[in-house]
């Protein structure tokens, strides 16, 4: 844009903050339209171990490996974003897309969109710890909260839980269980809304499909304007 390569309704633009709406403006590179790009939507299944960043500084594998790579055909996931995160150790349900404005409606806080957990602890869930969980903690002056949690099963030493939230704090499952001394032995999201993992293997991904896309992240009704009175 700075060496005047672009034109925006035939003139030359060379702020690349200007405002442009690929729906109302003409945009040239070189003399050649640009149109938009077709709206990508993705669920991988992510395994333990990776981070969710395009690129890492010190080398450590990252979920763009997998989208070109494994059974699944590869992708170019250069102008795909993640739509919210999974820290390294975490696994399960995440979604990438290039589409800015359904992600944010995705991400909002306020869309209070449930996300589902089935999580593996260092303890046995009775009563109490459930209790305790429910009623959520203060961690450095934040209010933690869970939706719901329950027990799914137990073994001799630990417990499965599944835990529902509908807001996203950093690492807020890990946080409200270690308020309690109860430590994570793994951590699968399961679920965003009603979209499920499934059976989608570890590793892999697939292209979400349009009423999967649209259940998602609503687009906001169109406002109606009444006709004035006479």
């Amino acid at each position: 844009m700075r060496a005047g390569r672009v034109l925006v309704n035939g003139r030359i633009v060379r702020d690349p903050e200007a405002p442009t709406s690929i729906e109302r403006d003409r945009i040239s590179i070189d003399e050649l339209a640009v149109a938009a790009q077709e709206k990508v939507y993705i669920a991988l299944n992510k395994p333990r171990g990776y981070i969710t960043t395009a690129s890492d500084e010190r080398g450590r594998d990252t979920v763009y490996t997998l989208l070109q790579s494994g059974k699944s055909a590869p992708i170019d996931a250069r102008w795909l974003a993640p739509v919210g995160r999974l820290d390294k150790a975490s696994e399960g349900l995440l979604l990438f897309s290039n589409d800015s404005v359904w992600a944010a409606r995705l991400t909002d806080p306020a869309s209070h969109l449930d996300k589902t957990y089935h999580v593996q602890i260092d303890a046995l869930a009775d009563a109490t710890v459930l209790a305790r969980l429910r009623a959520g903690v203060i961690a450095r002056s934040e209010r933690l909260a869970l939706k719901s949690v329950r027990e799914l099963r137990r073994g001799e030493k630990n417990s499965w839980l599944e835990i529902v939230l509908d807001e996203g704090r950093n690492r807020q499952i890990r946080r409200v269980l270690g308020a309690f001394d109860i430590g994570v032995l793994r951590l699968i999201r399961v679920a965003i809304g009603d979209l499920q993992l499934g059976d989608l293997a570890k590793g892999q991904w697939r292209t979400l499909t349009e009423s999967e896309v649209a259940q998602l992240a609503p687009s906001p009704p169109a406002l109606s304007h009444a006709a004035a009175p006479d």
